[in-house]
């Protein structure tokens, strides 16, 4: 078996939906059960990457992803929320995640090859980790005590998923790790909600009107691609597909222009056998 671990960072706004409304939301996007977590099942990152392979007709898109009665080649995992962006008063916005997103990711390293421990760590409720020199983080509404940390090897570790080198560089100030608890909170209340109308194309008065929830443009996810074999060069050809163009459209309102993400797909991986 041969793994490989492919980060996803937005560049629209992304609505991974799902089909049961919360509440005031009326299209709220998919989450964990357990956590809370926005995700990106499975099957829509499937779909969405045999989507583009049947544009760009470079792979055998059934070879790869399979048929209705016949396995692919190469099995998708959910996308996982790996760094939200959340609006800060100490700073442009910083990237925010927490000790269990990155114990998730330390185990699917692994299981994609690329090994080696993370020092992760614990924050308390009252706690930011950073690595910046300011006593206060203000996140949203709330006000956490700053403690400056080493996260260099944090952000080596991060900096692969990420596509953009420009990106990459501001990594380091932007970074804060949280608590379990509050980051839940932010996933949870901290995405945008967008009111969207539909209009009578004669009267022009309103004949739907519905809320929206999206996660914002710069947050991280990955997934895995898992080949069922040592022999076959599945994932090369499906790594093949963003060579000229690293882009790749998931979720719902393609045609309002969001759900865009640039794609990584970070080198030496050694898959697992």
């Amino acid at each position: 078996m041969k793994s490989a671990i492919i980060g996803l960072l937005a560049e629209t706004s992304l609505h991974p939906g799902t089909e049961q409304s919360t509440g005031v939301v009326d299209m709220p996007v998919a989450r964990e059960s357990f956590s809370g977590y926005p995700v990106i099942v499975g099957s829509s990152m499937k779909g969405a990457l045999r989507d583009m392979a049947h544009r760009r007709k470079l792979v055998d898109e059934d070879e790869i992803f399979g048929k209705p009665d016949k396995a692919g080649a190469v099995a998708v995992t959910d996308a996982r929320l790996l760094l939200l962006p959340v609006r800060s008063m100490t700073g442009h916005y910083k990237w925010v995640t927490c000790p269990y997103i990155l114990e998730r990711l330390q185990r699917d390293r692994i299981l994609a090859g690329m090994g080696g421990s993370l020092e992760i760590p614990r924050p308390d409720k009252e706690q930011a980790f950073s690595s910046g020199e300011e006593n206060s983080i203000f996140l949203e509404e709330l006000s956490f005590k700053a403690v400056k940390g080493e996260l260099t090897k944090m952000v080596d570790v991060i900096k692969p998923l990420i596509p953009h080198k420009s990106v990459q560089e501001r990594l380091n100030d932007q970074l804060v790790i949280i608590n379990d608890d509050n980051f839940a909170y932010f996933a949870a209340y901290g995405l945008q909600v967008n009111a969207r109308n539909q209009l009578n194309e004669i009267t022009k008065t309103s004949m739907n009107l519905w809320y929206e929830e999206t996660l914002p443009p710069d947050s991280l996810f990955y997934f895995l691609l898992i080949s069922h074999s040592d022999k076959d060069n599945s994932l090369d050809k499906v790594k093949q597909l963003f060579n000229e163009c690293p882009y790749l459209q998931i979720g719902g309102n393609e045609t309002v222009g969001q759900g865009w993400c640039a794609v990584a797909w970070p080198e030496k991986q050694g898959g697992n056998k």
